[in-house]
């Protein structure tokens, strides 16, 4: 399987406008693009229902984006709550010694 591809919105965008124009063929317009046929009319249909907030991002990656910093500040609340622990147990073991 091959690296999955990415296009920016300027290309969809493109890609969209070359099919309404309906020069070419939605499948021989694909071959020449290198994507599925299916993928223009689901850029199509999203053009559409979206306007100009479509193709805003990269899909899923800013909700992982998103998770990976909460799981990240939830470990540095862990680390920062051992630290403070391990201070109050030197600070008492220190005044125990004579």
């Amino acid at each position: 399987m091959g690296k999955r591809q990415r296009f920016s919105k300027e290309y969809k965008v493109e890609a969209v406008r070359l099919l309404e124009l309906g020069q070419k063929p939605a499948a021989q317009l694909a071959l020449e693009l290198g994507v599925r046929r299916n993928q223009l009319y689901k850029w199509k249909e999203q053009l559409r229902g979206k306007g100009d907030a479509a193709f805003a991002g990269p899909g899923r990656k800013a909700a992982a984006q998103e998770s990976e910093v909460v799981r990240l500040r939830r470990a540095l609340a862990k680390v920062t709550e051992e630290r403070d622990i391990l201070k109050k147990a030197v600070a008492y073991f220190a005044r125990e010694l004579p």
